[in-house]
Order: structure tokens, then sequence, then C-alpha cells
């Protein structure tokens, strides 16, 4: 390895993974539904942010809709 770099010559390019980020968001959700994955999470092994993740990846992968009727 040398003692110094000189990086003004270095070319710069975009980060590969920026697309793969996770977005931050804020959401309301009830606390037993919380306190259901992180019982999962305690169980498993794996953070409850990151199961609730994978839940929501699979839902989407798999098209599920919500289906929702409302009683008048």
């Amino acid at each position: 390895m040398k003692a110094e770099y000189d990086l003004a010559k270095m070319q710069s390019r975009r980060n590969p993974y920026a697309k793969a980020l996770k977005k931050q968001l804020t959401i309301r959700v009830r606390p037993d539904v919380v306190d259901y994955f992180k019982n999962m999470s305690q169980e498993s092994g794996v953070p409850y942010q990151t199961l609730i993740n994978l839940y929501l990846q699979d839902c989407m992968s798999e098209q599920r809709k919500l289906k929702l009727t409302w009683n008048s």
C-alpha cells in the first residue's frame, strides 16, 4: 500500500446499492401488533422490524389485497 493517495485524481461514482436502501417512515400501529412481532422476534432471533418488513414484502410479492366489508 502507498503511504499517501492523491484523492483529487479519483473519479466519483454513484453508490450501486442506493436503490436497495430502506426508507424510514413513521406509522401508527396498535401495541398488540407490535407485541406480536416482538414475541416472534424473540422466538426467531430476527429483529422485529425486519420481521414486519419481511411480512410486508411477502404481501407485496404475492399481490395480497385486503378484503374489507363495512357493516351498515
